[in-house]
């Protein structure tokens, strides 16, 4: 199974990315795109500059590209998008939708984890909160309107309920795991 999960920074997405991979037995993640950028010694702004998540755009795309299955990304493309967007630029610019659409029809489950004030008081606190709060409206819209239309029959689920609770939500709307993606 091919699971992707998107959100603004400091929601929980790694921690669930592990829970996750823990659970579903031969599963492995992939590290975000910045950390995996960053391993290989690209140097980013602060904060990260359009060409910045242009690059983790990239290989995000090169990341969802690959043939394995029983994989977790850490960050989807559309992650990427949502700041670009929220830094001005024109998304309908920055990347091929039939690409896009390629890739993300390899995932099985799109699981979005918005910032939602029950993880807030639990995570330790994020930094440039107000991109952080326009990236997460962002990647809703992104997400839910499809403006280019690269999501097709991709199921998505939002786990907006306790942090206890994600990893139970989230392995529910798993398909064969019996409950409706909702």
């Amino acid at each position: 199974m091919r699971i992707g999960v998107s959100g603004a920074h400091g929601t929980g997405k790694t921690t669930l990315v592990d829970e996750l991979c823990a659970r579903l037995a031969g599963h492995t993640p992939v590290d975000e795109p910045y950390v995996l950028l960053e391993e290989e010694g690209y140097e980013f702004e602060f904060p990260p500059s359009p060409d910045d998540y242009r690059a983790q755009l990239t290989r995000s795309l090169l990341e969802l590209s690959s043939p394995a299955s029983r994989i977790v990304f850490d960050r989807t493309p559309v992650d990427f998008l949502a700041y670009l967007a929220v830094r001005g630029a024109d998304i309908e610019t920055e990347v091929d939708p039939a690409a896009l659409r390629s890739v993300l029809a390899s995932l099985d489950l799109l699981i979005m984890v918005p910032i939602t004030y029950d993880a807030d008081q639990v995570l330790p606190g994020a930094e440039m909160l107000r991109l952080r709060q326009e990236m997460n409206d962002t990647l809703l819209d992104l997400v839910y309107d499809d403006p280019l239309q690269v999501l097709g029959d991709v199921p998505v689920i939002e786990l907006t309920g306790p942090l206890d609770e994600r990893l139970e939500v989230a392995m529910a709307a798993l398909p064969g795991h019996g409950r409706p993606i909702i």
